[in-house]
């Protein structure tokens, strides 16, 4: 088992942190965040290690694309911050956060306001607007 941080930027190892939620996912047993927060950090991860098809499936369906590319070669992700979670109500979050990352020496930046809903127990991405 790796030692080294996740992704999300919190200290735990991958394993015990976003990467229970992927594995959860694989296993069949679905998605198992249990929050937007963790949600959104989940994803982070998944895109860090290119799991598309958790990214697609903690897409709502009414908002989720047909289908995502891989990693583009020599992308590397450096970092992210959460800025603030906000839960509306029982069924709606925002996760406010900035993701960076570099490709071909050019660093890059997006912060976003996400939008998440929970369904049938389940926190989804729905979607999210740019800062």
């Amino acid at each position: 088992m790796s030692t080294d941080p996740c992704p999300c930027g919190r200290p735990a190892p991958y394993e015990a942190c976003c990467g229970r939620w992927h594995q959860a996912f694989k296993a069949g047993q679905g998605l198992l965040a249990p929050d937007a927060e963790a949600l959104m950090r989940s994803r982070y991860s998944a895109y860090v290690h290119d799991e598309i098809d958790y990214l697609l499936a903690s897409w709502h369906p009414s908002s989720r694309p047909a289908a995502l590319a891989p990693n583009e070669a020599g992308l590397r992700w450096l970092g992210l911050e959460v800025k603030k979670h906000v839960r509306q109500d029982a069924e709606h979050a925002q996760v406010e956060f900035v993701a960076r990352s570099k490709l071909g020496g050019r660093a890059q930046r997006m912060h976003e306001i996400s939008r998440f809903v929970r369904e049938a127990g389940a926190w989804y991405y729905l979607d999210g607007e740019q800062r």
